[in-house]
């Protein structure tokens, strides 16, 4: 039988790279975006219009034939300038949607959540799926309900929630430190010994498809990071190194820095910046996923390939 699988969010810098690399490992790839002309992709892969999720949709047209569905698409984190309930309606109520119509129709789907489902910016502890959820935003309780709406569908789902994911195109906090390490100066982070899992986009693209076939991912959620979390210092450093240039790192008092992030209104990124973040993804490890990208050096070749030093 044909496998045949639904992308939604195809555009984004996460569903592009599903897209493409399901297609070449031999899946019929069904890609769905707002604007499927803007999906970069193969011709192999067919392109399909999705209506906007802020309204109830009818998703049987680009279900027809279908198989199996990576859910992607959603509203980011973006805190203060969206109403909660418009990120319940496009992260939680429409993949509710979503699997109620899949139910029946598909062997697997698999919704891309987020940790913030599961924790805040910062932890004491190493943060497992046995930990209770505990978001502290719009964002993350959407996230959770998502899940909470699905795994009551009956569906056949795979939930994740990763790390903050990187690679070649990111955007948010790592772009902004990407941006910070490409300038000249000293930059006050050598004291900053804080541990944070990260999420290669490579290594998350190989959960999701391990997560497509297995049957020990059916009806299970997941953590998904690197094998180690790093450090800030560390972090700018193999930045930097991507930029073949030294770490010129400096010691500052971190009070210091926390007074001017605060002056700054920059409190969350302080919290990101100086908190312990660390997962433990030993649950997935566990039906088979092995990241083949450690954080240090897919961060020296996510820094090469933005500035066209190496491929991605």
């Amino acid at each position: 039988m044909d496998r045949r699988v639904l992308v939604t969010g195809a555009t984004g810098f996460i569903g592009r790279r599903v897209a493409n690399t399901l297609a070449k490992e031999g899946w019929s790839v069904r890609a769905a975006a707002r604007d499927p002309g803007a999906i970069l992709a193969p011709t192999s892969i067919e392109r399909v219009a999705m209506r906007d999720l802020a309204q109830p949709a009818d998703w049987s047209k680009v279900l027809d034939g279908v198989t199996h569905v990576v859910h992607l698409a959603g509203i980011a984190h973006a805190p203060g300038s969206l109403p909660d309930a418009l990120y319940m309606r496009i992260n939680a109520e429409a993949p509710g949607e979503l699997a109620q119509a899949a139910r029946g129709k598909v062997e697997r789907l698999v919704f891309v959540s987020s940790v913030r489902a599961q924790a805040g910016l910062s932890a004491d502890h190493i943060i497992t799926e046995n930990d209770p959820p505990q978001p502290i935003d719009a964002y993350g309780r959407s996230k959770l309900e998502g899940e909470r709406l699905i795994a009551a569908s009956g569906v056949s789902f795979t939930a994740f929630r990763p790390a903050v994911v990187y690679g070649k195109g990111v955007k948010g906090n790592i772009a902004s430190l990407a941006t910070l390490a490409k300038t000249p100066m000293p930059l006050p982070f050598a004291g900053f010994d804080n541990r944070r899992s990260l999420l290669a986009l490579n290594n998350f693209v190989a959960a999701i498809s391990l997560a497509l076939a297995s049957e020990r991912a059916a009806n299970e959620t997941f953590l998904v990071a690197d094998s180690e979390p790093i450090s800030v210092a560390d972090l700018v450093a193999a930045m930097r190194e991507g930029l073949r240039r030294p770490p010129h790192l400096v010691k500052a008092p971190l009070g210091g820095v926390k007074r001017l992030m605060r002056s700054l209104g920059r409190e969350a990124e302080w919290e990101r910046i100086s908190g312990n973040f660390v997962i433990d993804a030993s649950k997935l490890m566990g039906i088979g996923w092995r990241p083949s990208v450690s954080t240090r050096d897919g961060i020296v070749k996510m820094m090469r390939a933005e500035n066209g030093a190496m491929a991605p």
